[in-house]
């Protein structure tokens, strides 16, 4: 059977979208993998996948790594499909008659805001809710810290970040079984002169670098109090409120882009 899909990416860390409500096809580990392969498939990051959903939401999203099998909350991949849902006419309009939707991901609800879209170029801004976060679940082990965004995340400073070999030690630190029973994703950040900060992220279940993660970007915001961010694919804002107890109020907004729509031979 033909599969259609459509292909995104926010700040680099692509997608592949699959509107679930009218398809019977299994979205098997083999066949996710197949798909985001880069020499034999599409390629991509993860599969992003929509289904209908119920008690008010507009959408369920599913995210699947590039291993084939079902992820835990993806800030960007969050981000690509609300401007799905948006093509596919299921958003809304806020009190400002912004394009809104609700949906349900692994982690619980989520709100995004369609900020700008340009849909001769497929191009676009997306700001997303991201769940509160405790300050008593951010601990500090090994160089870092380790909380849950939505996704595990290891922080940790560096120096010469630009330079730094971020495949060989987020692989090393991804593996580490005794910090991590369950492995963790990596990032890795340093401040920059102009008052940003650069992180770059190598991904649980990718198993390499990415050139943007969104819940990584939001992790690395939370432990370093500083929402402007740089990553190789992009820019990223991310804004909170905190007690001394927890972050809340969490969104983070960042670049989306529609690349290509097709079918997939699925034989």
């Amino acid at each position: 059977m033909k599969l259609p899909f459509t292909k995104y990416d926010g700040a680099g860390n692509d997608f592949i979208a699959i509107d679930m409500r009218k398809l019977s096809v299994d979205l098997s580990p083999t066949l996710v993998a197949r798909l985001c392969h880069r020499r034999f498939g599409i390629g991509a990051d993860g599969v992003i996948a929509l289904y209908d959903a119920n008690d008010g939401y507009d959408f369920e999203m599913r995210y699947y790594n590039s291993d084939g099998y079902l992820g835990t909350m993806c800030g960007n991949g969050g981000r690509c499909i609300a401007m799905f849902a948006h093509t596919l006419g299921l958003s809304h309009r806020n009190e400002h008659s912004q394009p809104k939707l609700t949906f349900k991901a692994s982690d619980g609800p989520h709100h995004a805001t369609i900020l700008l879209w340009d849909n001769a170029t497929g191009i676009g801004l997306v700001e997303l809710s991201m769940h509160d976060i405790e300050r008593n679940n951010i601990r500090r082990c090994l160089d870092g810290w380790f909380l849950d965004t939505g996704s595990p995340h290891y922080v940790q400073r560096v120096e010469n970040l630009s330079e730094y070999d971020v495949f060989t030690h987020g692989k090393e630190l991804r593996n580490n079984s005794e910090e991590f029973p369950e492995g963790t994703n990596v990032d890795f950040i340093e401040d920059m002169p102009d008052g940003s900060l650069f992180v770059r992220t190598f991904e649980r279940g990718v198993e390499d670098e990415t050139w943007a993660c969104g819940t990584g970007v939001t992790a690395a915001a939370i432990v370093s109090g500083n929402g402007r961010i740089k990553t190789r694919g992009g820019d990223f804002k991310v804004t909170f409120n905190t007690d001394g107890k927890a972050y809340t109020n969490v969104h983070l907004t960042g670049p989306v882009s529609r690349n290509f729509s097709g079918e997939y031979n699925n034989q």
